[in-house]
């Protein structure tokens, strides 16, 4: 039986999403306990890989079990076995041709930054701080420039695996407002894609908000993409400021 799964984590404790020996990763604890309620070792695939301290709302997984389990017991099974950092939301039966991976066709992220002089400690695990002064109207400008399909060669690490850079990304939208339970001045950028490279939402933001600092102007950001030069581009804004909101299928 093929289940899908919708978790929830908090991934400041975790080394990432993949499995990486003795290291505590959401993978390797989910694999853990359905093997151990499978009475055997199985395989958990994941939309996409999220690093160590990144966060999850919506990140989906699906996994093949021997055993016919009701999905509401199983996630009461599942979540009684695991840290308080990481839980089930929901389990549903699929066809056995899903795949958490292959079948996505789009993912949205969230990356938020407090901006102001005090981190109120609701959001020290879950946003950036910067002090700094922000251009929001120009940053909001410059998003626009992100849209559409391009080879994120200048925005994405240097190392990886995959056969095509390109991607095409549908939303980069920068809302900002009071935020009562941190008493501050939170700024959230959404980005949906059809796929994101590694670091690529992150060194988006890093850009946007160096843009926001007029550290980089616009006609130098559109230079980065053009030309794939990373050190165009600004600075990966830390993970912890990142979640994954949501996957589309």
């Amino acid at each position: 039986m093929n289940y899908r799964l919708l978790l929830q984590y908090d991934g400041t404790d975790f080394h990432g999403w993949q499995m990486q020996g003795e290291l505590r990763t959401v993978q390797g604890e989910l694999t853990r306990v359905l093997s151990l309620l499978d009475d055997r070792e199985v395989t958990v695939h994941g939309s996409g890989r999220t690093d160590a301290g990144v966060h999850a709302e919506g990140q989906v997984a699906n996994v093949k079990l021997q055993r016919d389990i009701n999905p509401h017991k199983l996630r009461n099974a599942i979540n009684g076995n695991l840290g308080p950092d990481l839980r089930v939301l929901f389990i549903d039966a699929v066809a056995d041709d899903f795949h958490a991976r292959y079948s996505a066709t789009g993912k949205t992220y969230c990356y938020r930054v407090a901006h102001g002089p005090v981190m109120s400690p609701f959001w020290a695990h879950y946003a950036y701080q910067d002090a700094r002064a922000l251009d929001l109207n120009n940053m909001r400008k410059c998003s626009e420039l992100f849209l559409g399909e391009h080879d994120w060669t200048a925005l994405s690490a240097a190392q990886s695996d995959v056969e095509s850079r390109v991607r095409n990304v549908t939303a980069c939208e920068i809302s900002d407002g009071w935020d009562a339970r941190g008493h501050c001045h939170l700024v959230e950028f959404t980005i949906s894609a059809n796929g994101f490279l590694r670091y690529m939402v992150r060194s988006i933001v890093g850009t946007l908000l160096a843009v926001g600092r007029a550290e980089i102007d616009q006609p130098t950001v559109v230079r980065a993409i053009r030309e794939g030069d990373r050190s165009l581009a600004g600075a990966t804004a830390p993970a912890h400021g990142l979640t994954l909101m949501s996957v589309q299928y």
